[in-house]
């Protein structure tokens, strides 16, 4: 089987997979949106009971990991680790190029899509004076959070395309446990509800699932853009 009817076979099979999961997450993510809106953002009690528990619960050296953790879900890291996610799928450098810019773009658009959420649903943070780092804007969908959740699967879709399968598990499970790390993060510093990190999981779901579903196809035109300049 050649490279070209690889990647098809594999599209096919992953496709509908993919899209199935993309579905239910943007259900429940359409169900808890819905949930928060219909009170005006004002928390739920389980938001409001875990959100106390972090603020009673904040050893210094706890709360510096935290921020730590918490750091890596924004600024350029993400956007590096979408060109990596990238240059490591690629079977030549106009490959490599051309696979970076369309997980950087990929990301940039999700990012972008959550703006909107955002500003349609302008919820409020918690109060500033149970912050423990810097946080603005609205809160739901937590940012930091699915921009984590987002960059980790990109990166779990190159380990797999390009790594023995238990180096890609092994990997996936490091990566997903980062991106639980940082929305937990954001709750135990008091700048999320824990409904907004939910949101954010959810929000990251739909995106990958339907990222999942379009890849094939995606490495397939690269594959035929980088042989046609060769």
């Amino acid at each position: 089987m050649n490279q070209d009817a690889a990647l098809a076979d594999r599209g096919r099979r992953g496709t509908g997979a993919a899209l199935g999961v993309a579905a239910l997450c943007a259900a429940l993510f359409a169900l808890l949106a819905a949930l928060v809106a219909s009170r005006h953002g004002v928390p739920y009690p389980v938001d409001r009971s875990m959100h106390l528990w972090s603020v009673r619960h904040r050893p210094d050296p706890v709360v510096t990991l935290a921020r730590a953790v918490t750091a890596t879900g924004t600024g350029p890291f993400p956007y590096l680790c979408a060109v990596a996610a990238g240059l490591l799928v690629g079977r030549d450098t106009r490959g490599r190029l051309l696979a970076a810019a369309a997980a950087l773009l990929f990301l940039g658009v999700a990012q972008a899509a959550r703006y909107g959420v955002l500003h349609l649903l302008h919820r409020a943070r918690p109060d500033t004076v149970d912050w423990v780092t810097h946080a603005s804007g609205y809160s739901f969908p937590s940012g930091h959070t699915s921009t984590a959740a987002l960059t980790a699967g990109l990166l779990a879709w190159a380990l797999f395309q390009r790594t023995r399968p238990i180096l890609a598990r092994t990997g996936c499970v490091l990566l997903a446990c980062w991106a639980v790390a940082v929305g937990l993060s954001r709750i135990y510093l008091g700048v999320h509800w824990p409904s907004d990190v939910l949101g954010g999981w959810l929000y990251a779901l739909v995106w990958l699932g339907v990222g999942y579903a379009l890849a094939p196809a995606v490495m397939l035109r690269v594959v035929r853009v980088s042989g046609s300049a060769v």
